[in-house]
């Protein structure tokens, strides 16, 4: 099923989705997915969800399949968010929009209140702590958001805002995933 993913939960269950061959790209594994989600069994239904480093939607699309009224899933390759955007007519998904932009060009623009930020950037490119330091100082979290952040195993996060506290935090083989909450 080289290229396809299954959504695992909510009004699209067992739908599947393509993506493209990119570079650095790595769908979130099902099994992640499946924790992630039920850490934000109760958070996911009427939030606004930011998908930052969208790349397969895999996060974005569980989110709107799960109840989410808003999702808008920020990708910079073009060929990516052409499939985002064919996925999203595929499922009638009318709430998620896909916006073709590099990150720091969409986060340096208006900013609005967001209830769950999903980020997986690229690995081994530093963009994880740039990337959070901006979503607080330009004001894109809601009071009490959830930002997902998934890395590489040996990624330091001390320089992580103090007013992010850690929830949870789980290992598949080199990647970590974890859950904090913006106080």
């Amino acid at each position: 099923m080289k290229n396809k993913l299954r959504i695992i939960g909510g009004h699209w269950r067992s739908r599947q989705l393509k993506f493209t061959e990119t570079p650095g790209l790595r769908p979130t594994p099902a099994r992640v997915r499946e924790t992630l989600f039920n850490w934000l069994q109760y958070d996911v239904v009427g939030s606004r969800c930011l998908d930052l480093y969208a790349g397969s939607g895999a996060l974005g699309f569980e989110a709107a399949s799960r109840g989410a009224i808003e999702v808008v899933q920020v990708e910079q390759d073009k060929q990516a968010c052409r499939q985002l955007q064919a996925n999203a007519e595929m499922l009638d998904a009318s709430q998620v929009k896909v916006v073709n932009s590099e990150v720091f060009r969409f986060l340096a623009g208006n900013s609005e209140y967001f209830d769950l930020v999903f980020l997986d950037p690229p690995f081994a490119k530093g963009l994880v702590v740039q990337t959070c330091q901006w979503l607080e100082d330009k004001e894109w979290l809601s009071e009490n958001a959830k930002i997902y952040l998934e890395t590489e195993q040996n990624l330091s996060l001390r320089d992580i805002s103090e007013n992010w506290c850690k929830i949870k935090e789980k290992q598949a083989g080199e990647v970590v995933y974890r859950l904090f909450e913006c106080h």
